[in-house]
């Protein structure tokens, strides 16, 4: 199944601003694998916020990349590092998961440098923002509304800097090329090697300033459906 909004990114998929700065002609991008299948990645590394910095970074040096990219769909080992990944909301409760944790990652990430700049890729309005400063959560959080041919959805702007937040309100609007973050620093970032968590969002299920970016097996498809490939606008996968 393939949904309105999906089709109309599709087709506006070459129309869209660079979410950072990127030049296929001369600069290099890596897949960064995130699944049991790397085996290099263990526990101690992920646990440790610092080391799994030097991770990153080290992947990035030895293939001369500027950025890191992957993770749409993507089973990762990486949410064991916080119990935040281990509990699902349940109305107003929060109920443990004995069959499954959240693992399947619903947005892209883009790994580089702290500070680096992220430009929105097309107009919209500020929908909300927020600073989820749990371990192993979003951080700084902006949360952007637009529309595309007479479809209403939404980016989502995970582990960017704090100082970001404040130069915003629900309802600004922001014009496509514009600056409307940077990569976070780990303490503002929800403890996490700087990077971007880029997602597509069609209903915030009246979310604000937050919605999940992982989810269990179990509602993967669910989750798909309403958060599609965010390569549709970035653009970017294709020079892995």
């Amino acid at each position: 199944m393939i949904s309105e909004l999906e089709l109309v990114l599709q087709k506006n998929t070459h129309n869209f601003h660079p979410v950072v700065d990127f030049k296929p002609d001369t600069d290099k991008i890596c897949a960064l694998d995130f699944t049991e299948d790397n085996k290099a990645l263990i526990a101690e590394i992920v646990n440790d916020t610092s080391r799994f910095s030097g991770y990153v970074d080290a992947k990035l040096a030895s293939a001369k990349s500027l950025y890191g990219i992957g993770g749409y769909k993507e089973n990762r080992i990486l949410y064991r590092r916080s119990n935040l990944f281990n509990a699902v909301s349940v109305g107003s409760q929060i109920q443990q998961m004995e069959i499954q944790d959240r693992s399947i990652h619903l947005g892209i990430d883009i790994w580089g440098a702290a500070g680096t700049k992220v430009y929105l890729p097309l107009g919209g309005m500020v929908h909300s923002y927020a600073f989820n400063e749990a371990f192993g959560d979003y951080g700084a959080t902006i949360i952007v509304q637009h529309q595309l041919e007479g479809i209403a959805f939404n980016t989502l702007y995970g582990h960017v800097s704090l100082a970001d937040l404040a130069q915003l309100q629900p309802g600004k609007y922001i014009t496509r090329g514009e600056v409307i973050a940077h990569f976070g620093e780990p303490h503002e970032n929800g403890n996490w090697p700087p990077h971007l968590h880029f997602q597509v969002i069609g209903d915030m299920n009246l979310k604000h300033g937050d919605f999940p970016g992982v989810c269990t097996k179990a509602e993967s498809e669910a989750y798909f459906l309403n958060c599609p490939n965010p390569d549709y606008i970035l653009n970017m996968l294709q020079y892995v």
